[in-house]
């Protein structure tokens, strides 16, 4: 098993998770040529991948999908909320019903549904879903296993829950969303008083803080590495992010030490292989 994030940031979203056997792309929020050109970058071609994986219907997590779907020859996982709302977001009302026809005629006969709360495989590779509270339609975070290798994917959710406390324990890879810093989120002089209210609200985005809190308090240690994502690009800084999660970890009881490194992933650069 292997994962790397193709890029990560308030401008789009892509992971990529690997087998031997299998390759699936999860969430497809870059640019459709971004997409492929990065996955050459790290030695995958597009058209060898198994499926598409879409946690939810935002543009910065699905916004290049549509076109994405000329280079790929895979299925996407989809839960039927999901799909409802992909054809009839924001950007494809904006865009007008044709933008809603495109995409459905784009998905036509190559979606296989999904549920937010129930496993399932793709390749070799098992899914285990979870809810994560957003202001999505369905959006869910989820562990891929593989022979005993646990890799968590969750981004874009404002708080962390009892179910996601359970879901993260006995990972080896965590990749997980610290979207901004409180006080920067607040000084941001971009963001009207709206958008920096629904980022901070429990349906909103995770802070650095509250990132913080989780690895000092309900965090078992077991992950190798946690790759903090998402991270905000007008109300974070990515050496303030890195920093404050190092910190929270050494804060932890003597008695839980843990042995994790922390990794940023970048908007524009997929981070290197971590591969067991």
């Amino acid at each position: 098993m292997r994962v790397t994030v193709l890029g990560s940031g308030s401008t789009g979203n892509a992971v990529l998770i690997a087998s031997e056997k299998t390759r699936v792309l999860v969430d497809a929020g870059l640019s459709a040529r971004e997409i492929v050109r990065r996955l050459v970058e790290v030695g995958v071609e597009p058209d060898s991948l198994d499926g598409v994986l879409l946690t939810h219907e935002h543009t910065d997590h699905a916004g290049g999908l549509r076109v994405l779907m000329r280079h790929v020859n895979c299925p996407v996982f989809i839960s039927e909320p999901t799909e409802a709302a992909y054809y009839s977001s924001r950007r494809a009302a904006n865009n007008g019903s044709n933008e809603g026809l495109k995409r459905k005629e784009a998905l036509a006969d190559r979606t296989v549904e999904i549920r937010s709360n129930a496993e399932f495989t793709i390749g070799d590779i098992d899914f285990e879903p979870f809810a994560v509270p957003h202001d999505a339609a369905d959006n869910f975070g989820f562990v891929a296993r593989r022979e005993g290798v646990r890799i968590a994917t969750l981004m874009d959710f404002g708080h962390f829950t009892s179910l996601i406390k359970e879901k993260l324990r006995g990972c080896d890879v965590i990749v997980v969303e610290s979207n901004h810093s409180r006080d920067m989120l607040r000084a941001c002089p971009v963001y009207s008083w709206e958008l920096k209210q629904r980022i901070a609200s429990d349906t909103g985005h995770l802070s650095n803080e509250d990132l913080a809190d989780w690895l000092t308090e309900d965090y078992d240690g077991s992950a190798r590495e946690i790759v903090l994502s998402h991270l905000s690009q007008r109300a974070n800084e990515p050496n303030l992010a890195k920093i404050t999660a190092e910190t929270a970890l050494t804060m932890r009881s003597p008695l839980f030490r843990a042995e994790t490194r922390v990794s940023i992933s970048e908007p524009k650069t997929p981070t290197p292989w971590i591969e067991f």
